[in-house]
């Protein structure tokens, strides 16, 4: 099945493109590809970049308002990373659900930021083949199961942000960063039923965080996640965020025994030390390339990116890591 995706043309017109690359005479879409390359980090990236005060229109600390006031450095951002091997960028547009936007008081404009995000990025990617576009879901700052928001209220805030996602033209989407079961099974409700209701069969990817202690912030461990999570019929489960590759081991094992659909794997770069009074992640491109190379060879797992601290450099080392690599035959031990 194809989806016809908006990208802008240099006169600003829309125009209609495929987001899909051939080989061997065959179209392929994002779920035909062995092995998928994320994106790296956007706020740790942003922060090195050079941005005016000004673009932060009073929200400092909402990434998703530069999609209003300062696209260049979005889509700049995004060149990078497609520059450095990354097929598939996820839109800038993690916290771009009401319940965060309305700490900036920019509820009212989700359609617009999230459209915008989806922009920025096909603009960047200017129909090349072989490069997707993944809708960013972030999991919010308010989590149920803590008693800080009804399942209600942040079913129907999930509910318009994937809306306006979908609506913009995005190739999968991807439940990230998620830190309470509840919140993911409310996201993940929510993007399957306006799935549905669209008509729209897009691949859901999920992904959660695991903390240095070894469970989700409201304490639920790997089992517990692979338990509740199996029923969505998601196209990969994976770990993102929170620590480096090497705290996610026992974690990705225990999926590749477990989960029966795809694995992904994006960390942050090592645990965020302090140096000179900056956050500093301590990971060199070749060390994370080498620990995620371990993953594909040994755990099966065939989606990769980079969280927090992952620069262009580290993608593009991913990149030149996985040129002749295929990721290992996984057996279930169930």
């Amino acid at each position: 099945m194809f989806y016809g995706l908006f990208s802008f043309a240099r006169n600003g017109k829309c125009t209609l493109a495929i987001s899909a690359s051939r080989i061997e005479g065959q179209i392929m879409s994002l779920t035909d590809h062995p092995l998928l390359i994320f994106d790296g980090a956007c706020g740790t990236n942003l922060q090195r970049m050079e941005i005016p005060d000004t673009a932060w229109a009073g929200c400092d600390g909402c990434n998703e308002v530069l999609n209003l006031h300062a696209p260049e450095v979005i889509v700049e951002l995004h060149c990078q990373m497609l520059a450095a091997g990354a097929m598939v960028l996820e839109t800038n547009s993690f916290g771009g659900s009401s319940v965060v936007l309305a700490e900036y008081g920019l509820q009212d404009q989700v359609k617009q930021i999230n459209r915008l995000a989806v922009e920025h990025a096909r603009t960047a990617i200017a129909g090349q083949s072989g490069c997707y576009l993944a809708g960013s879901v972030g999991p919010g700052t308010k989590l149920p199961s803590l008693g800080h928001i009804e399942v209600a209220e942040l079913a129907r805030s999930t509910r318009e942000q994937i809306e306006a996602l979908l609506e913009a033209g995005v190739d999968c989407l991807m439940i990230e960063t998620c830190q309470d079961l509840l919140q993911t099974k409310t996201a993940l409700v929510a993007a399957f039923e306006v799935l549905k209701s669209a008509k729209l069969e897009l691949p859901v990817l999920a992904s959660v965080t695991i903390e240095q202690q070894g469970t989700m912030l409201v304490g639920s461990d790997i089992a517990a996640v692979v338990a509740t999570l199996e029923p969505f019929p998601l196209f990969s489960l994976g770990l993102n965020c929170a620590t480096g590759p090497q705290d996610m081991k026992s974690h990705i094992h225990y999926l590749s025994q477990h989960w029966p659909q795809r694995i992904s794997c994006i960390p942050n770069q090592g645990l965020p030390e302090v140096v000179d009074g900056q956050t500093h992640y301590p990971l060199t491109p070749e060390q994370f390339a080498e620990q995620m190379a371990a993953f594909a060879l040994e755990e099966g797992v065939s989606i990769f990116g980079g969280c927090c601290g992952s620069s262009p450099e580290h993608i593009r080392a991913l990149a030149d890591r996985f040129t002749d690599i295929q990721p290992k035959q996984r057996e279930l031990s169930r």
